[in-house]
């Protein structure tokens, strides 16, 4: 049986990732593959419930390593009971934020050696990397807009611009270090030209006619 594809998205807050990936879920849904679609931290019951400790504004103190090791377990959890059964199966999984978030937010954002997250990743996941990763591009100001609308901001919606400002330029620098992997879509465009961007993406990904993806 041929394995599904993995397919994960990524981009600091207010990008509309969830938005583009249930377009991107309808297209391949729509060329008859069959698709699971999760989230990063989380995904199982119990990678839910790190979620909730590690987005939650609480009294006790979170120093950064203890983030970054509770959104690795959390990844542990997601890959062994779900991503990895799925990808056998022949199922896609498209999933919102995978370690690029880590080198992001925790190696960019909060300072973390990116050597130690590599490390992480590595142990956890080992080979298994996403067929491709689309990265929803926005200034910060812009994202920041957007998620400010939310009306209960978690702790990393929180955050100050200056730590945005670090996951972004994290993001691009990821994205001109593996141009094989990473495609980069403006998110500032209106939302059906995003769209269009997204289903050219997966157009080309299916093999489609007029393939030719965008960079």
């Amino acid at each position: 049986m041929e394995t599904g594809k993995f397919i994960t998205f990524e981009g600091i807050e207010g990008v509309g990732k969830s938005t583009n990936i249930r377009h991107f879920v309808a297209a391949v849904e729509e060329a008859g593959y069959t698709v699971l679609t999760t989230r990063e931290p989380g995904g199982t019951p119990m990678a839910e419930r790190i979620r909730d400790l590690v987005a939650e504004h609480g009294d006790e103190c979170v120093p950064d390593i203890a983030e970054l090791l509770l959104v690795f377990a959390s990844r542990s959890l997601h890959v062994n009971n779900v991503i990895l059964p799925a990808l056998e199966s022949g199922t896609w999984v498209i999933c919102d934020r995978f370690t690029d978030s880590s080198r992001a937010y925790q190696g960019g954002g909060r300072g973390l050696p990116q050597e130690d997250i590599d490390l992480l990743a590595d142990w956890v996941h080992g080979d298994l990397q996403p067929d491709l990763t689309i990265l929803l591009d926005a200034p910060v100001e812009t994202g920041m807009s957007r998620a400010g609308r939310r009306s209960d901001p978690d702790r990393f919606e929180s955050e100050q611009g200056e730590f945005f400002q670090r996951v972004r330029e994290t993001y691009l620098q990821l994205a001109t270090t593996h141009p094989d992997r990473f495609v980069v879509v403006d998110a500032t465009q209106s939302l059906a030209a995003v769209e269009a961007d997204i289903g050219r993406i997966a157009n080309a990904l299916l093999g489609g006619p007029d393939s030719e993806t965008p960079h």
